[in-house]
C-alpha cells in the first residue's frame, strides 16, 4: 500500500484506504483461504453493487476464509503505483493480492474486460491462465457477462455461472481439501478437475474449439473426462432461505448509491426480447414481505443509511408491492428515510404509493418505454401502450414528481425513422402533460431527461442472432432524434456509439476475441465504459492487428443453425 503522502496526490484517497463502517478484519495467518473480491471499476461503482455486499459477508461467514476487496485504481493513481512499483493491494489489510488464494472478478459489463487485465498486471501476475503457476492465485470470474465467458477464457481459470450464493461454499470446501492433500499449497490443475462438474462451474482449459472456413464454430468439445458437455447455471431456489447480510459496508466517501438495497425478487415475467437479465435470471423467485421488512429494519440499524432502494428488474411486479410499501413506510417515516423505487413499469404505477414515498424526500422516477411507437414496442415485447405511458406519467406528476427519466433504445430490429421520430414526439407529449397541471401543482419546472442507449444483441435473448448497427448508423439516428426534439427544456443524452461497437464484439465473441482484448489493453485501453477515458482508436488498431472483425462479431446476422460461443451453457428452460 502507498504511503499517506502518495495517497494525498490523488483526487480521492478514500478509494484506497478501507476502514469503512462494518468492515471485516481477520488475521490472515488464521485462515486457509484468502479471497480477493475484485471489482474491475472504481470504488464508487463497486461499493454500490449489491452482489459485492452479499458475497463479501457470505464468504467472511466462513471461519477458514478471509474475503477482502480490490477495485481498479483510477487514472490518477496508476502512474503513481507504476513509478513506486507498488503492486495492487486489498483494502482490508493493505496486502498485495499476488499471494492470495483466489482473485474473484465480477464481470458486470463487457467494457470492464480490459480493466481485468490491468488488475492482473498491477498485481504482477501473468495475464494468461496457462502461464500462472501453483504459487499464484487462482483467477475466477462470475457476474452477468459470465454467461458468455469465451472472450475472457484465455485469462480466467474458471468461471462461476449463475447465482453467487449457490455453489461457492462447495468450491471453497474442495479447495481447502486440495490444500490439505498438498501440504498446505494448492495444486491448481487437480483443484480445477475436482470442481469441473459442479453446477455453474466452467473451466475453459478443459474444452477445445474448432472453426469452419467461414469463421463460425465447427465444434466445441470437452477434452477431459469429467468436464460436462453442458454447463448448467447454478441457482438459488429460495431467496428467503439463502444468505443475505444483516449489515452492509458503509463507504466513507460518496458512491453511486449510498443506500440500503432490498432485493425483492430475481427474474422477470415480461421477457422483453432485448433483455439479457430477464433471459438469464429465470425462474422468478420472490422474497416474502416479512423477510424484507426484517432485513430493512436490521440494515437501517446497522448502517445509518438515509435511503432504501427496492431492487429488482421490475419493482412494481412484486406481488405484495402495496402492502410491503405500506409497512415499509412505517419503518422509514420514523427515521426520515427515503424509499427509492427503481424499475417501475408504467402500466403498474400506484398513485397512492408514489404519493406516500414523496412525503419523506423528493426523488426522481425512471421509466423505460424503450421504443417510441407501439409497433416497435410490440416487436421487442415491451408490453406497455401509449395509454399506459401517459397515464403513468400523469399519475407521477399528480403525486408530486417533477423529475422524470425516460430510457429508449436506438438500433432495435425493424426500426424505422418513424420509430425514431416517435421518441421525440412521446417525450414532448409527456412534457406537455406536466404543464397541463394547475399552476399550484407545478412547484418547479419539469426536469425531463431522455436517454437513448444503443441496442447491442446479447447472448440468450431472442435477439441473439440479430445484426447490430454500425457506429455511423447509430450516430445518424442519434442526430435525427436530436433534430426532432424541439423542446429545449428536454435534456437529451445518448450513449457513445463507438463503445457500442466494442461492446457488441465482446458480447457475442468467441475465444479468438481474447487477442483483441489483450492487444487493446497493451495499447492503453482501460476504463472503456468511461467516455472521458475510452479510445476507439486503440480498439480499431487492436481489431486490425488481431484480425478480430466487428463486421463478423457485431454487424453480422447469425443463422439459427450456427453454433454460438455460449451454446454449451444452459441458463433456463425452467417452468413456473
Amino acid at each position: 500500500m502507498l504511503s499517506e503522502s502518495k495517497l494525498l496526490q490523488v483526487s480521492k484517497p478514500g478509494r484506497y484506504i478501507g476502514n469503512e463502517i462494518n468492515i471485516v478484519q481477520k488475521n490472515p495467518a488464521n485462515v486457509a483461504v484468502r479471497f480477493a473480491f475484485c471489482f474491475p471499476d472504481v470504488y464508487e461503482i463497486g461499493m454500490s453493487n449489491l452482489g459485492l455486499q452479499i458475497m463479501y459477508f457470505l464468504l467472511n461467514e466462513r471461519t477458514d476464509t478471509f474475503c477482502e476487496r480490490v477495485f481498479m485504481p483510477w487514472t490518477d493513481m496508476l502512474p503513481i503505483m507504476q513509478a513506486e512499483k507498488t503492486p495492487l493491494w486489498a483494502l482490508e489489510t493493505g496486502d498485495p493480492i499476488n499471494n492470495f488464494s483466489f482473485l474473484g472478478f465480477t464481470l458486470q459489463h463487457e467494457l470492464s474486460f480490459t480493466n481485468v487485465l490491468a488488475m492482473l498486471d498491477l498485481a504482477g501476475l501473468p495475464l494468461h491462465s496457462n502461464q500462472r503457476t501453483n504459487d499464484m492465485p487462482i483467477v475466477c470470474a462470475g457476474g452477468p457477462c459470465a454467461c458468455n465467458p469465451e472472450p475472457m477464457a484465455s485469462f480466467v481459470d474458471f468461471f462461476y455461472i449463475g447465482d453467487g450464493e449457490a455453489t461457492i461454499n462447495s468450491i471453497l470446501d474442495i479447495y481447502c481439501e486440495n490444500k490439505r492433500k498438498n501440504g498446505g499449497k494448492h495444486n491448481k490443475q487437480d483443484f480445477l478437475a475436482d470442481i469441473a462438474n459442479l453446477s455453474g462451474v466452467y473451466v475453459p482449459a478443459f474444452y477445445q474449439t474448432t472453426y469452419n472456413n467461414d469463421g463460425t464454430i465447427a465444434q466445441f468439445t470437452p477434452i477431459i473426462a469429467n468436464a460436462p458437455k453442458t454447463v448448467q447455471k447454478t441457482l438459488v431456489k429460495s431467496l428467503d432461505e439463502t444468505f443475505f447480510p444483516d449489515k452492509m459496508l458503509v463507504p466513507l466517501i460518496d458512491t453511486a448509491h449510498n443506500r440500503v438495497s432490498l432485493e425483492l425478487f430475481r427474474g422477470c415475467k415480461h421477457g422483453c426480447k432485448f433483455c439479457q437479465a430477464s433471459a438469464t435470471q429465470r425462474p422468478i423467485r420472490y422474497r416474502k414481505p416479512e423477510t424484507l421488512l426484517k432485513q430493512a429494519q436490521t440494515l437501517l440499524d446497522n448502517t445509518g443509511h438515509e435511503e432504501i432502494s427496492l431492487v429488482s428488474l421490475s419493482t412494481s411486479d412484486y406481488p405484495w408491492f402495496t402492502p410491503l410499501l405500506d409497512e415499509l413506510l412505517k419503518i422509514t417515516a420514523a427515521r426520515n428515510v427515503n424509499i427509492s423505487l427503481p424499475s417501475l413499469r408504467l402500466d403498474a404505477v400506484s398513485l397512492d404509493a408514489l404519493q406516500k414515498t414523496q412525503e419523506i424526500r423528493r426523488s426522481s422516477l425512471t421509466f423505460a418505454p424503450e421504443a417510441g411507437t407501439q409497433r416497435l414496442r410490440d416487436v421487442i415485447r415491451k408490453n406497455i401502450t401509449a395509454l399506459d405511458i401517459n397515464e403513468g406519467c400523469r399519475a407521477a406528476f399528480a403525486a408530486g414528481f417533477d423529475r422524470i427519466k425516460l430510457y429508449f433504445m436506438t438500433g432495435l430490429p425493424t426500426e424505422t425513422d418513424k420509430d425514431l421520430q416517435a421518441i421525440a414526439l412521446l417525450s414532448q407529449e409527456i412534457s406537455d402533460e406536466y404543464y397541463l397541471l394547475p399552476r399550484e401543482q407545478r412547484r418547479r419546472p419539469l426536469t425531463l431527461n431522455v436517454s437513448c442507449s444503443c441496442f447491442v444483441p446479447k447472448p440468450f435473448t431472442p435477439f441473439q442472432w440479430e445484426s447490430q448497427d454500425t457506429a455511423e448508423t447509430f450516430i445518424q439516428k442519434q442526430k435525427y432524434i436530436k433534430d426532432n426534439l424541439k423542446n429545449k427544456r428536454i435534456v437529451y443524452r445518448y450513449h457513445d456509439a463507438k463503445t457500442a461497437v466494442v461492446e457488441g464484439v465482446l458480447s457475442r465473441g468467441d475465444r479468438r476475441v481474447a487477442a483483441a482484448i489483450e492487444s487493446a489493453y497493451k495499447k492503453g485501453a482501460i476504463f472503456d465504459s468511461w467516455t472521458e477515458v475510452f479510445s476507439y482508436d486503440l480498439w480499431e488498431q487492436a481489431f486490425a492487428e488481431t484480425g478480430v472483425s466487428p463486421e463478423f462479431y457485431a454487424y453480422r446476422k447469425r443463422d439459427s443453425a450456427e453454433i454460438l460461443p455460449w451454446n454449451f451453457i444452459k441458463v433456463g428452460d425452467y417452468h413456473e
